[in-house]
């Protein structure tokens, strides 16, 4: 009886795990076929992108210093602050500025006194029209004169040796004299000339006691307060320009031969991740970095706005010269999980799970480099749709 009962149970539990596996087959092959876009692997011939890294740097920036001594008398900009070109930044205490000046100025009338320079005229070309040489050349005239006729009445003896070596004594002196008068001149040119310099310096520096802006841009850095005692070349503020802005991208040395300038790029900032900032390639480094085994390609952004900002991290694809055959497939049909890439190949109805590498991006498809070929179909599902292997598929268009 008891091996007939343990029989009979034995009997039930296979019926009954015979008909659980028939309902699980069953609902299997009831699930419903993903539904997809077909399409074929594409073959194209396609512009190759180089993808680089940087930053954003100012066009300009300038540590602004002052070129006089003196007390800060007044602030007139600050951090962040937009300013125009020769616009008034920080003012020094003009007084002792202002005194040397005037000095100055004193010293050249003095000197245009002597020289007899009437108002109006700032040298004299000529220096024979000076008043001490026209009274020289006067006396050294008379002289000459004098010594003329000394020498004709000596020669027919109607006066004495010693008249004659008088006169002639007296001429050679009005001579010399003239001559003096006309070196004392040029001296006073040249002294004119001096103190007209000296006026011009003394001026510049009368109107360096009013810091200026080199260029337009913004304030960055404030380093003065009023009442502060500055230096020559005592720093005072940090000007940036930063429309437009330089990137400095690092490029991989390999691409060295992709790249020329003039190339369209695309850079983003992580401060705006839904734009892109369009530009060009300005300058390439000529060297390679050793370290990096990468070079330096540089381009310009417009900054109207003043959305971006110096120092942003910036991502680029840059447009390069290179031309190369890929085999491409759509970017929504690629999955990823597990640290690998896969694609749902259509073979006889039916999805096909396959590994895959990629390579570059080309606009919204993705390079296959390793696990498809040319001749297959890969399947895009459509949004809600789970790919599996073995699944039936549901072409849509």
């Amino acid at each position: 009886m008891r091996h007939a009962a343990g029989k009979a149970i034995l009997i039930l539990a296979f019926l009954a795990a015979t008909g659980c596996t028939k309902g699980r087959a069953s609902e299997t092959d009831s699930r419903p076929p993903v539904k997809a876009r077909v399409v074929p692997v594409e073959v194209r011939r396609v512009q190759q992108v180089v993808e680089s890294v940087g930053s954003l740097f100012p066009y300009e920036e300038v540590t602004v210093s002052s070129e006089v001594e003196g007390k800060v008398a007044r602030v007139l900009t600050d951090v962040g602050d937009r300013v125009r070109r020769g616009q008034p930044l920080v003012e020094v205490a003009p007084v002792e500025l202002e005194l040397a000046l005037q000095q100055e100025r004193a010293a050249l009338e003095q000197v245009r006194a002597h020289l007899g320079l009437p108002e109006g005229r700032d040298d004299l070309k000529d220096p024979s029209q000076a008043a001490e040489v026209k009274r020289a050349a006067a006396e050294m005239k008379d002289a000459d004169q004098k010594y003329a006729r000394a020498r004709s009445l000596f020669a027919d003896g109607l006066i004495a040796q010693g008249t004659f070596d008088e006169a002639e004594t007296r001429y050679n002196s009005a001579r010399a004299a003239y001559d003096v008068a006309v070196q004392g001149v040029q001296t006073l040119r040249a002294q004119l000339a001096q103190r007209r310099s000296a006026v011009a310096v003394a001026s510049k520096k009368r109107g360096d006691a009013v810091i200026r802006a080199p260029f337009g841009g913004q304030v960055k850095e404030r380093m003065v307060t009023a009442g502060q005692y500055l230096k020559v070349q005592s720093p005072v503020m940090v000007i940036v320009n930063t429309d437009p802005l330089r990137v400095r991208l690092k490029v991989p040395e390999k691409m060295a031969g992709w790249i020329a300038v003039g190339q369209p790029l695309t850079v983003a900032v992580e401060a705006y991740p839904d734009r892109s900032f369009e530009g060009a390639v300005g300058r390439i480094n000529p060297s390679v970095d050793p370290q990096t085994r990468s070079f330096e390609v540089e381009a310009l952004l417009e900054n109207h706005g003043g959305l971006l900002k110096p120092g942003f991290f910036a991502k680029s694809r840059i447009a390069s010269r290179q031309v190369v055959t890929m085999l491409l497939v759509p970017s929504q049909a690629v999955r990823y999980a597990y640290g690998v890439y896969k694609v749902f190949t259509v073979d006889g109805g039916s999805l096909k799970e396959r590994e895959v590498k990629l390579g570059d991006r080309a606009e919204d498809s993705v390079e296959i480099v390793e696990g498809l070929s040319d001749r297959q179909r890969v399947a895009v599902p459509v949004p809600g749709q789970e790919p599996r292997d073995g699944a039936p598929v549901d072409a849509v268009r």
